[in-house]
């Protein structure tokens, strides 16, 4: 099956549960299994290549200019993660079917879990670093979202935030560290970058580049000193706390590690960064799960612990320490996921997480006693589970690390991390399953039915296999082990077996396993110890920090942002002016190359209205009627300048775009005064003139040297007069630009231009709740208004010439591709038409008569656009790619097909909905402001038969 497939699957998967809501909690979690189902069994499709050693690729070129192409990449180390993803996954999927109560939206919890899921296989399978990092910053977003899938809890809302903070910081550093290492390989494909070795540990930026990546992965895995997150996570439903912990999320960042371990790994920098900070985290996260009383926190810091000690296995550089990693990668996939499957049995059942008002389980809840000590017997490393085997593997890599020069730091250290493991793990089993049967449970807890224990059963049963059978796990983990090494490294021959001896390992295991005994033994002290000892509490210091940034920032901002525009433009012009005179002075300027042009009177004329209405504009801005009058002329002497110049394009687009704006600013005028009261001080009038003459000035400056020269090399204009016919299929130059060549910039201006009347219509939705509100509806008016509010000669105009102007609209449209036109002056045209009827028949009269949504309007325009731009990709070309070709249907003449009028169509439709939805959203303004309009045009109701007789008109019939 295709990688394509298998990553997209689960995004429009996503789609489904919130369809399928309403069907019933079976239906939502039918539809969310059945996707990951079908992913799961597309990937199994590619495993006879992984296991033959082949790497399967897919690629589509999106923008290869700048490195940013959509390609995926399966070998072993991505087939093992994504396995375990998809394969944890469905058991997840069925364990939640049962464990969320009938209280929780299921369609919202399987939306987020099938992003989150997406976003993971994304990250396993991306070739593309570039690509990775948008996966990346992709299940920081979904994991916030699951995580405070419980919004009603507090301490949901707060691990959500806290999640995204860290893991979002760590990504941002992550991003500089993968340019750092594109930049210096020259390409942003890992499967480029991952050969290239010696280039990138030779090179200067590898330093930089290796800490910024590791921060990533550190933050993202939960390593010291970023380790706090992750336990406030557990206020999410313990199907998301198992699938976190187990195959997704804290694994991210080991499997980024693992990815890059062929090209980062061996230097002491590696060495000194990861092994140490493994070391830490897997000590420091089993010392603190052993004092923990809720049984998901005890998890959770067991999970930082683990997560350490792969990462201390990866930091050893070493194949073995490389294969150890994957071995306890996959078992500690198998019993995490089991045993917090199990407490949230627990948790379901007696409705206590706290382990001090547990115990005495074994006889209640036989079946979770069974399933959960088994699980913890494995996180303890006891023999026949597979816990074991890659904790001896991982205690006889310690005797080969030495770190600081010091042989023995690595191995005790590792002894007693093991040893408070089997501490904890047995203090789970002890202090939850054994003892007396207690009378004060907060529910009578028992074995619930198999939807809830068969998923962790069905682990657990591969915990024991892989424990009494290792040898069925070897080849996969070597051909994983192999992906993860590189093409030039050995994978290690050492089998795995449960006995290998009276090794030096086997000593440091019993020593772990005794330890933990004692320390069970001797609990109670301890825990009175630990509990008075002074220690400092990472959410206590992580809220200082917050805290202490959000008010240096607001310090800052409401220095440099205090609202008023003058001051920003001050600035903004200010440091422009001084980076161009910079460069102006340290540059040379070459000799003009061209002569003055004479100027005719005609020209000069129009260059003095337009320079009398800019100064007339600068002078009676105040008056905002008369201003607007005069930014209309300046446009309008700004549209005659581009006819003069040749270019009808852009007068066509800058007269449509007058008449539009003028009407909306006057519309916007009229919730205004008069005129803008003078605010500023005259020093503060005379700074800004004189920076605003200062810009001017440069501005002509510079406009006047470019003008006089030749420019350097090749213009781009030849490129596009030489192309324009042959290459996009028109020979109106702008409107190829605009729709092919720089396609990609046509694109983002809809999307921004829809974004901004959207912005319009939530902002007068806004003022109508708001304050402004009760201004508006005790407006009265200055000045009485006409009478005739909507005169008949303009009603019948507007309706007559409303067709022509949608065949002038429809004729602007198609010719755009060869002469003057295109879609955006269509859809201006077209407004303007809308407006006139507007204006002519009031805003009640022509909204009454509003078939389709503004708001559906634009969004069909930028999936029109968006959908015609990803086309390209089906026949192997770069998104907005654009084909034509001539056809002939008799009895017509040979036309044109080209698929770039259908991204026009696209801009057409955005354009219209974004000024009608501004227009509209004045007019609920307008109506709202006391501002009385009929639904009928020249103000008749054709509903009233005859007028009422006036009683004092004698005429009428008045006495």
């Amino acid at each position: 099956m295709s990688l394509f497939f298998i990553v997209s699957l689960p995004f429009f998967g996503a789609l489904l549960p919130g369809l399928m809501n309403a069907a019933g909690r079976s239906a939502c979690a039918g539809v969310t299994f059945a996707v990951s189902l079908i992913a799961f069994l597309g990937l199994l499709t590619n495993l006879p290549s992984v296991l033959a050693g082949e790497v399967v690729m897919a690629r589509i070129d999106w923008m290869p200019l700048l490195g940013l192409n959509f390609t995926l990449m399966l070998d072993g180390l991505g087939f093992f993660f994504a396995v375990l993803i998809l394969g944890i996954g469905l058991l997840i999927i069925a364990y939640a079917r049962h464990y969320l109560s009938r209280d929780d939206n299921m369609g919202e919890f399987f939306t987020y879990l099938l992003l989150f899921q997406g976003a993971m296989v994304g990250i396993v399978l991306s070739d593309n670093i570039l690509l990775l990092l948008i996966f990346w910053e992709l299940t920081s977003l979904s994991s916030f979202l699951l995580i405070g899938y419980w919004k009603h809890l507090p301490e949901g809302r707060q691990g959500a935030r806290m999640a995204l903070v860290v893991t979002g910081m760590g990504g941002l550093a992550m991003i500089g560290g993968m340019l750092i290492l594109g930049q210096i390989v020259g390409s942003y494909d890992l499967s480029v970058i991952l050969q290239h070795r010696e280039l990138i540990q030779a090179d200067p930026l590898y330093v930089p580049a290796l800490i910024l990546i590791l921060l990533g992965c550190f933050t993202k895995s939960a390593q010291f000193p970023f380790h706090f997150w992750l336990p406030h996570a557990m206020a999410a439903p313990t199907p998301v706390s198992a699938y976190l912990h187990s195959a997704t999320m804290v694994k991210a960042g080991i499997f980024l590690m693992a990815r890059m371990w062929p090209v980062l790994s061996g230097t002491p920098e590696w060495i000194g960064i990861v092994t140490t900070a493994g070391l830490i985290t897997m000590v420091l996260g089993a010392l603190i799960a052993l004092f923990k009383h809720d049984l998901k926190a005890l998890l959770a810091f067991s999970t930082v612990s683990h997560l350490g000690l792969i990462t201390m296995l990866l930091g050893t550089g070493t194949a073995f320490g490389a294969m150890a990693a994957v071995f306890h990668i996959l078992n500690h996939a198998t019993f995490k996921a089991a045993l917090f499957m199990s407490a949230g049995i627990v948790d379901h059942e007696a409705h206590t997480r706290d382990i001090r008002r547990l115990g005495g389980l074994r006889r209640l809840m036989p079946v979770t006693f069974m399933i959960a000590t088994l699980a913890a017997l494995s996180m303890a490393g006891i023999p026949l589970l597979n816990g074991f085997l890659s904790k001896e593997m991982m205690l006889e890599e310690t005797l080969h690390t030495t770190l600081f020069g010091m042989p023995l730091l690595v191995p005790v250290l590792a002894t007693i991390g093991s040893l408070l493991s089997a501490a904890y793990c047995f203090r789970l089993i002890g202090h939850v399953f054994l003892g007396p049967v207690r009378d004060d449970y907060p529910s009578k807890p028992h074995d619930p039915g198999p939807g809830l224990w068969l998923p962790p059963g069905i682990l657990v049963t591969l915990v024991v296999v892989i424990g009494v059978a290792p040898f069925l796990a070897e080849p996969f983990v070597k051909i994983v082990t192999a992906s993860l090494l590189g093409i030039e490294a050995d994978v290690p021959d050492d089998h795995f077996k449960i006995w290998h001896g009276l090794v030096p390992a086997l000593y440091m295991s019993i020593t772990a396993v005794i330890g933990g005994v004692l320390l069970m033994v001797l609990y109670r002290p301890l825990l009175r110890a630990w509990e008075a000892a002074p220690r400092p509490e990472a959410k206590v210091i992580f809220d200082m920090i917050v805290e202490g940034a959000a008010r240096l920032a607001q310090k800052i901002i409401f220095a440099l942002h205090n609202g008023a525009f003058t001051r920003y433009a001050v600035i903004a012009t200010i440091a422009m002016l001084a980076a161009g005179f910079h460069a102006w002075s340290t540059g040379t300027v070459s000799a003009p190359t061209r002569a003055m042009q004479a100027a005719n009177p005609v020209a000069i004329a129009g260059w003095a209205m337009l320079v009398a209405a800019s100064c007339a504009l600068v002078l009676l801005h105040r008056n905002r009627l008369l201003s607007l009058i005069l930014i209309g002329i300046v446009g309008l002497m700004v549209s005659i300048g581009f006819v003069y110049l040749s270019a009808p394009d852009l007068a066509m687009t800058q007269f449509t775009v007058e008449v539009v704006t003028i009407i909306l600013l006057l519309l916007a005028l009229n919730f205004l005064p008069n005129y803008t009261p003078i605010e500023s001080s005259v020093l503060r009038r005379v700074r800004d003139g004189v920076v605003a003459v200062a810009g001017g000035l440069a501005t002509f400056a510079l406009a006047y040297h470019y003008l006089l020269r030749d420019a350097v090399g090749t213009p781009i204009s030849e490129f596009h007069l030489a192309n324009s016919y042959k290459g996009g299929g028109g020979t109106n130059v702008v409107n190829v630009i605009l729709v092919d060549f720089r396609g990609f910039d046509t694109y983002g201006e809809i999307i921004v231009l829809g974004i901004a009347a959207l912005l319009i219509y939530a902002l007068t939705e806004t003022l109508l709740d708001g304050p402004v509100r009760a201004r508006l509806l005790n407006r009265k008016p200055d000045q009485p208004r006409a009478g005739d509010k909507h005169p008949m000669m303009m009603v019948v105009l507007t309706r007559v010439i409303m067709p022509v102007v949608l065949m002038v609209g429809f004729y602007i449209f198609l010719r755009g591709h060869n002469e003057p036109g295109g879609g955006f002056i269509a859809g201006l045209i077209v407004s303007i038409g809308v407006v006139m009827q507007y204006m002519a028949s009031g805003f009640a009269w022509t909204s009454a008569r509003l078939r389709y949504p503004y708001h559906g309007v634009i969004g069909a325009g930028v999936l029109i656009a968006g959908f015609t731009g990803m086309g390209a990709w089906f026949v192997g070309k770069p998104f907005l790619t654009s084909d034509f070709t001539y056809v002939r249907i008799p009895p017509f003449e040979k036309f044109e097909l080209a698929t770039a009028s259908i991204f026009d169509l696209g801009v057409f439709l955005a354009v219209v909905g974004a000024v009608m939805l501004s227009l509209e959203s004045f007019s609920r303004l307008a109506r709202r402001a006391n501002m009385k309009d009929s639904e009928h045009p020249m103000d008749i109701d054709p509903s009233r038969d005859e007028l009422p007789l006036d009683e004092h008109d004698p005429i009428k019939g008045g006495a």
